[in-house]
């Protein structure tokens, strides 16, 4: 988890939400990493470059197949329903979060995508690790002002007629 949170720190000094991932090859806890990542999405204007995601793209990358059976997710936050989703599609083992998400969490907290025994694969679930540490790297996030982020190029507004 200090791995993710690492990166995490990363994505927060880029001005992205702080939320890192690291996968971990077949073998638990003591594995090599095989991918780390953070949140990407304001860098890249990817919605979907959430840190799970590009780390699970990774580590598949890295091995040469998909399937990533036997590994671990580590995150600092509680996935949401994309990243839940291609943690069991992609057939990690094993997802350990640290931040519960009451708002988007789909692990337990708003939705049980992880757990679903309507799905063909449910890794196991460690939640809570290092929890304060984690939830504290997005609060101290969210209380610092961001600037916006500037308007779309080439769009002029019509004006008003009236």
């Amino acid at each position: 988890m200090r791995r993710a949170l690492a990166q995490a720190a990363l994505a927060g000094a880029a001005g992205d939400v702080p939320v890192g991932a690291v996968l971990l090859g077949p073998g638990g806890p003591d594995a090599a990493p095989l991918a780390e990542h953070h949140n990407e999405r304001e860098a890249g204007a990817d919605p979907t470059a959430h840190a799970e995601v590009l780390a699970l793209r990774a580590a598949a990358g890295r091995l040469g197949d998909w399937r990533l059976t036997d590994c671990t997710l580590v995150i600092t936050l509680e996935p949401c329903t994309m990243c839940a989703g291609a943690a069991v599609l992609s057939r990690v083992g094993r997802v350990v979060y640290g931040a519960h998400d009451a708002k988007t969490g789909a692990a337990g907290s708003l939705w049980d995508v992880l757990r679903d025994r309507r799905l063909n694969h449910r890794p196991e679930v460690v939640s809570g690790v290092l929890a304060d540490e984690c939830a504290g790297i997005l609060t101290d996030f969210f209380r610092t002002p961001r600037r916006q982020p500037p308007p779309p190029t080439g769009f002029e507004p019509r004006p008003t007629v009236g």
